[in-house]
């Protein structure tokens, strides 16, 4: 196709392979841990973090991580200390790293301003060879842990008084979850916006749990479905002139759809054949 002849398709799609690996992973996680909104908490902790690190002068992708790594720490510390009610923590930073970026964002300059916009909404088709990279790089690291410590995550995810009598260390897990899913929002962040990262991230795994019920396979399916939704959002965006992120987050949205109605089809089918 002629959109493949263009090097900035070609970086795109690249692109959204290894995020459409790594999305599902974190995204399973953070679904069977109740913390789907964490991803867009993280988000808006990492414009806080762009905003603080344009306001100083400092490089934003590093100050970034610095903030995102501090938030990940309070999230836990917020979420042991209301365990019957862990989506307050979520609740505190979002609405601190939204007041934390706005704030910043006006007493900077107007270029800074600017850059957040950018941030805010993202395009994976301005995606850089550097940035390639350094996606790469995150899905060597979040593959390799997943496939090493798959087991000791399965336990925390599911129960994590059991995972603490086991002896693992459930507290400093939860945290390095944290931190890992903090560093990719604010590496995928650029790509595909603050806006919509969440739904990129949490999207196909929820579509995946749909249709397969083991958890290794609802990873599988996921990232296929990732692989389908971000590729068909790119080629439609080409086609339609659309922006990019809003584009593959409908098509993720119209797979969910789509998938809603297939499987409600099929339960229905199953009671008819029961009943006869």
């Amino acid at each position: 196709m002629e959109m493949f002849f263009y090097g900035f398709m070609q970086r795109a799609f690249q692109a959204a392979f290894l995020i459409a690996i790594i999305a599902p992973i974190l995204g399973l996680f953070l679904v069977l841990r109740r913390q789907s909104l964490m991803a867009d908490t993280l988000s808006h902790i990492s414009l806080a973090g762009i905003a603080l690190g344009l306001f100083l002068n400092v490089n934003p992708t590093f100050m970034t991580l610095i903030v995102v790594v501090i938030a990940a720490v309070i999230i836990e510390y917020l979420r042991t200390l209301y365990k019957s009610y862990s989506e307050i923590s979520i609740a505190i930073l979002m609405s601190a790293g939204m007041s934390i970026a706005l704030v910043l964002m006006s007493l900077s300059s107007g270029g800074s301003t600017s850059t957040i916009q950018q941030y805010l909404f993202g395009s994976i088709v301005t995606i850089s060879q550097q940035q390639i990279y350094l996606l790469a790089a995150l899905f060597v690291i979040i593959v390799g842990l997943f496939l090493v410590f798959r087991r000791p995550m399965y336990v925390l995810t599911f129960d994590e008084d059991t995972a603490f009598t086991a002896g693992l260390p459930a507290q400093l897990m939860s945290i390095l979850f944290n931190v890992i899913t903090g560093v990719t929002i604010a590496v995928i962040m650029p790509i595909a916006g603050a806006l919509l990262v969440s739904a990129i991230m949490i999207l196909p795994a929820a579509i995946a749990m749909r249709i397969s019920k083991s958890f290794y396979w609802v990873i599988f399916v996921g990232i296929i479905v990732g692989i389908i939704g971000m590729f068909t959002g790119l080629t439609v965006s080409y086609q339609w002139g659309t922006p990019p992120g809003a584009t593959i987050t409908l098509a993720f949205i119209a797979i969910f759809i789509l998938t809603m109605l297939a499987t409600k089809i099929i339960q229905r089918k199953k009671y008819q054949k029961s009943r006869v």
